[in-house]
């Protein structure tokens, strides 16, 4: 008999994240919309120059955060986090500064090299 031969449909085979709870939706909710604030489209750019001025890489999450970059309470809020809220948080931060309009990218190159 001749062996089976299976095709992978490499477009449907990517990594899928498996969904995870929320433990704390109240306080998640304060820090995820700190963030979705300071990357409005209408605060990005104010967001970036703060970052420029106070020299902080965008990418250093925790930084911008204990400067009190997303805000005076945001820090707090995310302490309160479980860790898995908590990276759940992160990855949404780094996910949002990806979807930044590229010209501001351009812009603030320093801040998003990884050197």
């Amino acid at each position: 008999m001749a062996q089976q031969e299976f095709q992978v449909d490499r477009t449907t085979a990517l990594y899928e994240r498996p969904t995870m709870n929320i433990v704390d939706e109240p306080t998640y909710s304060a820090v995820k919309a700190a963030i979705e604030a300071k990357f409005a489209p209408a605060s990005v750019a104010g967001f970036l120059g703060s970052l420029k001025s106070a020299g902080l890489r965008i990418r250093n999450f925790e930084a911008v955060l204990k400067a009190g970059k997303l805000g005076t309470a945001t820090a707090a809020e995310y302490d309160k986090l479980t860790n898995a809220d908590q990276g759940q948080i992160r990855e949404f931060y780094l996910a949002s500064l990806e979807q930044v309009e590229q010209g501001l990218r351009d812009k603030y190159f320093k801040l998003y090299a990884y050197y």
